[in-house]
């Protein structure tokens, strides 16, 4: 067996340190899976550990749908757009080898392991840029993986994690371009990043080219064919990523519209602040880095041993990708020309990358002098010393850096020494980076648990509610809903069955608003939908179990609608307003709703609240009583970011009595549901229903009862990919439709998710230019390895 290189043990050294520090610093802070403190906070818990769930699912053959069709969440939603965005990584496979019930310890490890790995490839790219001191090459490729970003930023958002990899493998995609050599490898390595996460991807392609320049230039190498090749090998790499990238776009671009912000600048010292061990904030750029990589990138500028031109160009890069990040302009051109809701500052780790790299160009021409340390050290002091103002310092970020300062400096003087100071100076700089770096991990732990909504590990309530879904289910007869209680915004994919919750980028505008016309709550600006637990809605969208209270309530023989149904002739168009009981009438086809001008429902009728925009309690009763309901509800509304459900309060069992609200925001009206007119609704619509419903990963076929006329109904969002007998559907109130020719006897409703196609079709035309690039290398290298033969002359004397 064949030992690793030198560069395959310092690229080794660089992950094991990552993943020590991240552990050290998760296990310090009590934080799963090291203690009871959870660190599902905000999209984590919300968005990746419910997708890497239905992935799992998808692996062992359990969920319901495919890749192009997830029929599990928003009542039918497209996946490849959310495959290509949140799970298309790599490393997203690894969540198979786990039991399901380790879901949140399987992206844990995943996380780990891709900072661990981002490390590993900044070192290898290091050392193949140029050959300096291994261990040197490990502590800063350790320093790019435990970045701010990636500890506090990326920690939460692991696909982002995709793009800390990306960042150096296009770098050394670079190198290979500078010598012409890997010319299908390069375009490859490029889809790949771009696969896992082409967000992120973008920013590191940008950054990338950057490097690649500077390179070119301090080579005196700058010439159009070198960046034309460049180029072409990005847009080569692109092309074969389009299968993917097509319908993510598309599918952006059928989401419900998110906010629109405007970029403001962090404050200075803020930023500085940023720089610097165990700080946090939302809103400013992550880019703590370690005092040993600050140290060593800052001395570049000083250092007489490095030429001119190079310590020129690599300190202006790091500056200007520095400055790039404050200037509205530029931070357009890193966010894809958009400002993101969210963090304004996604693209940080293009500047630890380059700042890493900067660090290196000095130090692989040999250790700093004293000199070049000292100006180093007090460059670093200087951008210390700025952050002193700033609210964000906290009483453990001057000590660290003091002591990460002073144990990186005094390492790098004894690396001028041989023999057992070198080791001493390893362990020094090694120790500097992993301790600054595990109490920054520890701190932003505690932050993000106290400033953003976090949600709890996979336990006994979790394994409780699956159970009872997996018990109960019954797709495609009828659907089972998870709860409106919800544990994350994503439980139908967490926890099972076939519900309305549904949070994504993609979120369909369409499922959006036609929801949200029937009642349904939201958070999240509309992108993340709330199950709505309402006997019109459970009817009409087939819900014949559902999780309230602490159990499986099944709803009885007959109450609810299949999948499919046949509405008469005549019926619609559905044109919604603004009362959610006249729109559910609407859908339904029936009058099941008296809504009062006076708020007050009649006997043995079910209260129904409508209040979208009010925060606080309701209940159904007099003031300082209960009424004979006696029901508390909460409303979580205030918009636009959050919307409360269309609530009941209960049966009312006494005349007169009305809901009392407790809280702030207008009341839109009250709604009293006839039990009875909506059971005969339901089994008017039953009656003309198809007679078998055949349901698989990318369509639905209805075989229709002898002489149906009028409109075949899907209770699925009619979202951008449906075709039904080879054309468009329609939409039937925001619901698939179609209506079948006289005497047709059954329909048949197919997904495609838009973009695929076009998509394919690119990939197709990349995969032949690359196939054929690769075969005229190859002829290219026969050719020359084969010289002719010269004649030579004869030497017969005869």
């Amino acid at each position: 067996m064949r030992k690793p290189s030198p560069t395959a043990r310092s690229a080794a050294l660089a992950g094991l340190l990552t993943a020590l520090a991240l552990c050290l610093g998760d296990a310090a802070g009590r934080t799963f899976p090291f203690g009871p403190r959870t660190r599902a906070v905000n999209d984590l818990g919300n968005q990746f550990v419910p997708y890497h769930a239905h992935l799992w699912d998808l692996l062992h053959g359990r969920a319901d749908g495919g890749l192009l069709l997830n029929w599990q969440s928003g009542f039918g939603t497209s996946f490849l757009p959310d495959l290509g965005t949140y799970l298309t990584s790599p490393f997203a496979l690894l969540v198979g080898l786990f039991p399901r019930d380790d879901v949140d310890l399987a992206v844990y490890v995943i996380t780990v392991l891709k900072s661990a790995t981002a490390a590993a490839v900044m070192t290898g790219v290091l050392l193949t840029m140029r050959s300096g001191p291994r261990w040197g090459a490990a502590v800063l490729g350790a320093s790019y993986g435990l970045c701010g970003w990636s500890i506090i930023e990326a920690d939460y958002n692991p696909m982002w994690l995709d793009g800390l990899i990306a960042f150096p493998l296009l770098c050394l995609v670079g190198e290979w371009v500078r010598g012409g050599r890997r010319p299908v490898l390069g375009p490859a390595v490029v889809a790949l990043v771009w696969i896992a996460n082409f967000y992120t991807a973008y920013m590191a392609t940008l950054g990338a080219a950057l490097v690649l320049l500077v390179r070119l230039a301090v080579a005196r190498e700058l010439r159009p064919g070198t960046v034309a090749r460049a180029a072409g090998t990005v847009l080569l790499g692109v092309g074969l990523a389009a299968p993917v990238l097509a319908p993510v776009f598309l599918g952006s671009r059928h989401a419900y519209p998110g906010v629109t912000r405007e970029f403001v600048a962090a404050g200075l010292s803020d930023s500085l602040a940023r720089t610097l061990p165990a700080t946090y904030s939302f809103s400013t750029p992550a880019a703590f880095l370690g005092s040993g990589a600050l140290l060593l990138a800052f001395a570049l500028a000083f250092r007489r041993d490095v030429p001119r031109r190079e310590r020129l160009l690599w300190t202006g890069l790091a500056a200007g990708v520095a400055l790039s990040l404050q200037w509205q302009p530029t931070h357009l051109v890193w966010h894809v020309f958009a400002t993101p809701n969210g963090s304004p500052y996604r693209q940080t780790f293009v500047l630890a990358g380059v700042l890493v790299m900067t660090a290196w160009a000095g130090l692989a021409c040999g250790w700093p002098d004293r000199r070049a340390l000292l100006a180093g050290a007090a460059a670093v002091t200087v951008l210390a010393v700025g952050a002193a103002g700033s609210e964000l310092v906290t009483v453990w970020t001057y000590p660290l850096f003091a002591a990460g300062l002073a144990a990186s400096a005094a390492g790098l003087v004894l690396a001028r020494r041989r023999g057992r100071y070198a080791v001493v100076a390893a362990v020094l700089a090694a120790g500097a980076l992993v301790g600054q770096a595990a109490v920054t991990t520890a701190y932003a732990d505690r932050e993000k648990r106290g400033r953003l909504d976090d949600y709890p590990s996979w336990g006994a309530a979790h394994g409780a509610r699956e159970a009872a879904v997996a018990a109960a289910d019954g797709w495609p007869a009828y659907r089972t809903d998870p709860g409106r209680t919800q544990l994350t915004g994503n439980d139908p994919l967490l926890i099972g069955g076939q519900g309305a919750g549904y949070y994504s980028s993609h979120t369909p505008e369409v499922l959006t608003r036609t929801w949200a016309a029937l009642g349904a709550g939201w958070t999240s600006r509309g992108r993340n939908l709330q199950s709505l637990d309402n006997p019109v809605t459970d009817a009409l969208f087939g819900v014949g179990a559902r999780w309230r209270d602490g159990r499986m309530v099944r709803a009885g023989a007959g109450e609810v609608l299949p999948l499919v149904t046949v509405r008469p002739e005549g019926a619609g168009p559905v044109r919604y307003g603004d009362s959610p009981f006249r729109n559910q009438e609407q859908l339904l086809g029936a009058r099941v709703y008296d809504v009062p001008a006076d708020g007050v429902c009649g006997v043995g009728t079910e209260v129904f609240l409508w209040a979208p925009d009010f925060t606080g309690t309701a209940r159904l009763g007099a003031a300082g009583r209960l009424g004979a309901a006696g029901r508390l509800v909460d409303l979580k509304g205030g918009g636009p970011k959050r919307r409360a459900a269309l609530t009941s309060l209960g049966v009312q069992k006494t005349a007169g009595v009305r809901p009392v609200l407790e809280g702030k925001g207008p009341s839109a009206g009250v709604g009293c549901l006839d039990r009875a007119r909506l059971r005969a609704a339901v089994t008017a619509l039953r009656a003309t229903a198809p007679v078998a419903i055949h349901v698989t990963d990318s369509g639905v076929r209805a075989e229709l009862r002898p002489g149906a006329r009028g409109t075949v109904v899907v209770a699925a969002p009619r979202i951008a990919g449906w075709r039904c007998e080879g054309r468009p559907a329609g939409s039937y109130g925001g619901l698939l439709a179609v209506r079948p020719a006289a005497g047709q006897t059954s329909v048949n409703c197919t997904f495609r998710p838009p973009g695929l196609r076009a998509g394919l079709g690119v990939g197709a035309g990349a995969l032949v230019l690359l196939t054929a690039g690769a075969v005229l290398a190859c002829r290219r290298t026969r050719s020359s390895a084969v010289e002719p033969l010269e004649p030579t002359e004869s030497t017969d004397s005869s």
